[in-house]
């Protein structure tokens, strides 16, 4: 496993790295106020918000950037079919694997404190609208979000018996 994390740890500095290179300067830097009111970013930077949230210990954080990431990415890609899905679209799934997987295990262990980490992002993402993205694609990616949180809510019990029969931890 500690052979896995070392080759995951890499593989995301080479990819962190090619994409700070291709992002406008200054992308992702500054305070966190500063990121929350910042509309223009690209989705990546806000993977790796979360990636830097999680390492750093705040889950729940990384929680709220990992769904802001999750709509913002979804949203483009459905906006722009014609990508070529060996590059973003990969990428995506990439990054939903390395960085989503673990944030999603930690987030599934306290169900109703996720559907209210999912209530931010989609008030976030409602305040800060991503304009790149139109309108009716937006409303399609939140309501896939809001479908997320409500079958959450809904199955909480089953969330929590599968969680126990794995050997995960609830909270």
């Amino acid at each position: 496993m500690a052979g896995r994390r070392r080759h995951v740890g890499c593989w995301l500095v080479v990819v962190f790295g090619t994409l700070a290179m291709a992002l406008p300067a200054g992308a992702g830097t500054g305070t966190n106020a500063a990121a929350t009111a910042a509309t223009d970013l690209h989705p990546a930077d806000y993977f790796r918000k979360a990636a830097d949230s999680f390492a750093a210990g705040r889950k729940d954080e990384a929680t709220f950037w990992l769904y802001v990431a999750q709509l913002r990415w979804r949203g483009r890609l459905a906006a722009h079919p014609e990508l070529n899905p060996t590059g973003e679209p990969a990428l995506f799934a990439s990054l939903m694997e390395t960085i989503g997987r673990p944030i999603n295990e930690y987030a599934f262990g306290n169900v109703a404190k996720a559907t209210a980490i999912i209530d931010r992002a989609l008030a976030w993402d409602a305040a800060h609208p991503d304009r790149s993205v139109p309108e009716d694609v937006r409303r399609t990616m939140r309501s896939g979000l809001i479908g997320l949180r409500d079958d959450m809510r809904r199955n909480a019990r089953d969330v929590r018996r599968q969680r126990t029969e794995n050997g995960l931890t609830n909270r």
